[in-house]
């Protein structure tokens, strides 16, 4: 993608010194997403600049080709996995970096712009973190999975094997069963990576104790790379 993903931009306050990236799920937008930033509760400084990417639309052959906002293509939905485009998820992977060097060229530092994503958005904050060439600040993953663990077991890099990952799941989720997100939990801990998990009774959604949690994670994120922090 040769063409910078369109995206709704919030900052917390003037000139950012970090910056978050968040994807949207399958059928959804940019905007999905905003109305989250005032319910974070993150202090007045340091100032963030929240970036919600609009995913293009391409027909998905799990639903029948409807053409929809979307990361990759997903061909098969089932309890074991998704069976997935992977040319798809490197694409996207590719706009997002875009998006990382773009933060680069205003200011941000990569160890301190944070991935994240709700399900199909989610699997690409994994892969695109996990294999990034920098260290990024951190991984919020929420109701998602790894959508081919062998592409991320295969270019994962050592700039990013430590770092912090919050992932969230519903267990009540009939869209991306648990068992898909405990998966890609397994995965992290069997790389020894830092990981932090939460389950709430809901389904495949976010929930105000969840987004409070969130909350609390970046703050110590944002507060620990912060210059002058211990």
């Amino acid at each position: 993608m040769s063409e910078l993903l369109p995206a709704i931009e919030i900052e917390t306050a003037p000139n950012p010194a970090f910056s978050v990236i968040w994807m949207h799920g399958l059928g959804a937008d940019g905007s999905d997403f905003v109305p989250v930033v005032p319910e974070l509760g993150l202090p007045d400084a340091p100032a963030v600049r929240f970036i919600f990417p609009h995913a293009p639309a391409i027909p998905v052959t799990c639903n029948n080709g409807y053409v929809m906002p979307a990361w990759y293509d997903i061909y098969s939905l089932d309890e074991a996995g998704r069976r997935a485009d992977e040319a798809g998820i490197r694409a996207s992977r590719d706009a997002i970096r875009a998006l990382i060097a773009r933060e680069n060229a205003r200011g941000v530092p990569t160890d301190h712009i944070v991935l994240a994503g709700f399900s199909q958005g989610g699997a690409i904050a994994y892969t695109t973190a996990l294999t990034h060439p920098e260290t990024l600040a951190g991984v919020v993953a929420l109701s998602t999975y790894m959508p081919s663990t062998d592409l991320i077991a295969a270019e994962a890099t050592q700039a990013n094997a430590a770092t912090p990952v919050f992932a969230a799941h519903g267990t009540q989720d009939d869209v991306v069963p648990l068992a898909l997100g405990a998966r890609a939990r397994d995965f992290l801990i069997a790389r020894e990576q830092p990981v932090t998990w939460h389950t709430y009774p809901m389904p495949h959604s976010v929930c105000l104790e969840e987004i409070a949690e969130i909350g609390a994670w970046l703050h110590a994120r944002l507060d620990g790379a912060a210059p002058g922090s211990a």
